[in-house]
């Protein structure tokens, strides 16, 4: 096992420090554990591992009676693993492991680890650990080919693993049994019902990979649709439903669903929108579907936020249920989903795997994409439907074998964005740089000379960040709702870290006062005022908002406001009072904007040496803008960001051993 390289202050010296400020009292440093042994303690002091950490390893070895610091070190990096949103820890990537976590990159000092061998030989002997798949069941850690769990997210993992392969093994419900081509074909007249609908609503030649998932989602039970934003994903969901009701219908109980209310009120609009350009019998089949949470869609169970009224007991009565923003989706709940689903139910997972992931623990929609195939059956199975547009080259077609299909042409942006989001998701930082200095209108790249912005580097984001605001704040008096949720979307500011000069905290200050400056003063001297842009920061299930739904607050034309949220046309109204905990959004960071689009996007980047600069922050922040994206910052944070893809540790792409 590797060591990986450190400079610093010393382990021995961040030791003896933690372990007096164990004996210190109350006044001792929140973020060291009290008590924390020799071996934990400079993990602690470095800040590889957190004071809760510590603690959690801790209890559990007195509960089962293990005191092999060894193995609680191990444990504790799956406490931490899993707070980081990796699923486990593998031991045999220190590298990873010896990152501190938080917004400021830390030096840290030679760390003693243990001796490889030793450590497994201690965790396979430890009674707190189940080694292997069939390991005891009543043990709270599970040790499984040199990664290490906490067992309730390895049986998460298994939960998922085991339902998608039973779900690519199995075919759909009123599917055809086609064969591969040159051979006989009993179920042609089916077969050639299902192409027949896939190219009369993708008629287009540059349709083929709509047309292959509209075929995948007739003949599977579960299909996974992604590519970029802009690349049709929800237009092309709502013509996928009008083929299943033609070909496996009529009368397909079809549900919605994304992880937020955001997102599930931009999907329901995108496929209502689509649906509506249909001609009229595929609109009566298909109908208005409505959109929801996942967590709505499975139901809230009194006193429980992490089981739901439909489980594996009681299932949705859906035929086929779509799910979008899939990115967003955390492992639990992907496996309290999987586990409620009809097993003969189809399901349509939708998202980007490139963005961020969820901020709970999982990447469940990247392992999707990325696992080796599971099945051999769906690629010739496609090619007696669809034989011109069946992908030729190797790996898209590996990934039919796991029912995904991506889609690659780019209809929502111009072409500097689509060409930057590219560079970023290759991973070519000299080409993200090139496409950033080349003048494009519609990419602006302000490079900073220090941490400290000047006035001038400062001033597009000011000129855009106050002509939304400003018109935000007059449609809000004005009582035009949908004007304010329009101006709310013309313009967002996205940072990296909360703190910090380069955080939302100082950010949103400076926002907040140049659209006062420019709107001129309140009226009121209450928190609720016409034009004060609100993000919602927890799910309420009474008023129908969720954590990350954003909305202003408006005249409502009698001497009072009303709160508006979600679709300009049809905006939801909650009074203040009736509101969930809110915060103003002046400022927001790229996770909360996930999900989102606006016509401009201002990113602010920390310095290079920043932990949180990842590709998929940059690739997330630069594909939530529709017309213009200016990012701020230095070359170098560019070329670090893009250079430094996240990595979260799961076993659920890897085979069983």
């Amino acid at each position: 096992m590797s060591r990986p390289a450190a400079t610093g202050v010393s382990a021995e010296t961040r030791g003896r420090d933690a372990s007096a400020a164990t004996l210190s009292g109350p006044s001792a440093d929140p973020r060291l554990a009290l008590g924390a042994g020799p071996l934990l303690a400079p993990f602690n002091a470095a800040g590889v591992l957190a004071a809760a950490d510590v603690h959690v390893a801790r209890r559990l070895g007195r509960l089962a009676r293990e005191d092999d610091e060894r193995v609680l070190l191990a444990v504790a990096l799956a406490v931490r693993a899993v707070r980081s949103g990796s699923v486990c820890v593998f031991l045999d990537d220190l590298a990873a492991l010896a990152v501190p976590e938080g917004e400021e990159a830390v030096e840290v000092g030679e760390l003693p680890w243990p001796e490889a061998g030793a450590w497994r030989a201690a965790i396979e002997a430890s009674p707190l650990v189940a080694v292997g798949v069939h390991g005891p069941a009543d043990r709270p850690v599970r040790w499984l080919d040199g990664r290490l769990y906490l067992d309730r997210y390895w049986r998460h993992e298994m939960a998922v693993r085991r339902a998608v392969d039973a779900r690519l093994s199995a075919a759909a419900p009123g599917a055809p049994a086609v064969q591969a081509p040159g051979a006989a074909a009993p179920n042609a007249a089916p077969a050639q019902a299902v192409a027949a609908a896939a190219r009369r609503l993708f008629p287009s030649p540059e349709d083929d990979r709509q047309r292959l998932a509209a075929a995948t989602a007739v003949l599977s039970r579960l299909t996974v649709l992604t590519g970029g934003p802009g690349t049709g994903k929800t237009t092309t969901v709502a013509r996928v439903l009008a083929v299943l009701q033609e070909v496996a219908g009529p009368g397909l109980r079809v549900a919605l669903a994304a992880p937020t209310g955001k997102a599930a009120a931009r999907l329901q609009e995108a496929v209502r929108a689509e649906v509506a350009r249909l001609g009229a019998p595929d609109r009566a089949a298909v109908g208005e579907p409505e959109a929801t949470t996942v967590h709505r869609l499975l139901g809230w169970r009194p006193g429980s936020s992490t089981r739901f009224r439909h489980d594996a007991d009681h299932h949705l009565p859906h035929d086929v249920v779509v799910v979008d923003e899939t990115s967003m989706v955390s492992l639990p709940l992907m496996a309290r989903l999987l586990e409620a689903l009809r097993p003969e139910a189809r399901l349509l997972l939708v998202g980007d795997p490139d963005q961020l992931a969820s901020v709970e623990a999982g990447a469940v929609l990247g392992d999707l994409v990325a696992r080796p195939p599971v099945v051999d059956t769906l690629p010739a199975a496609l090619a007696a439907i669809l034989p011109r547009d069946v992908p030729t080259d190797a790996a898209a077609r590996d990934a039919l074998r796991n029912g995904v299909v991506r889609l690659e042409r780019v209809h929502r942006f111009s072409g500097a964005i689509a060409d930057l989001a590219a560079a970023i998701r290759a991973g070519d930082a000299d080409r993200v740089l090139a496409v950033l200095r080349s003048g494009a209108r519609e990419v602006q790249f302000v490079e900073t000379a220090g941490e400290r912005l000047t006035d001038a580097e400062a001033a597009g984001v000011r000129h855009d960040a106050t002509a939304a605001g400003a018109a935000l704040v007059a449609a809000a008096r004005a009582g035009d709702a949908a004007g304010a949720l329009r101006a709310l979307e013309s313009h967002r500011l996205l940072l990296a870290h909360r703190r910090g000069r380069a955080g939302v905290a100082h950010w949103a200050a400076l926002v907040e006062g140049w659209v006062r400056a420019a709107a001129g003063p309140d009226a009121t001297d209450s928190p609720w005022y016409p034009g004060r842009p609100l993000l919602v920061t927890s799910n309420d299930r009474d008023t129908g908002l969720y954590n990350g739904d954003t909305g202003v607050v408006v005249g409502d034309g009698a001497g009072g406001v009303v709160a508006v949220f979600g679709d300009p046309d049809q905006p939801l109204r909650v009074r203040p009072h009736r509101l969930p905990p809110v915060e103003s959004v002046h400022a927001m960071t790229v996770h909360r904007g996930q999900g989102s689009q606006f016509a401009h996007v201002s990113l602010v980047l920390p310095p290079a040496t920043s932990p949180l600069l990842t590709r998929e922050l940059l690739y997330t922040a630069v594909t939530r803008a529709r017309e213009l994206v200016r990012i701020v910052g230095g070359a170098e944070a560019v070329r670090a960001a893009v250079e430094r893809p996240v990595r979260r540790a799961s076993g659920l792409r890897e085979p069983l051993p």
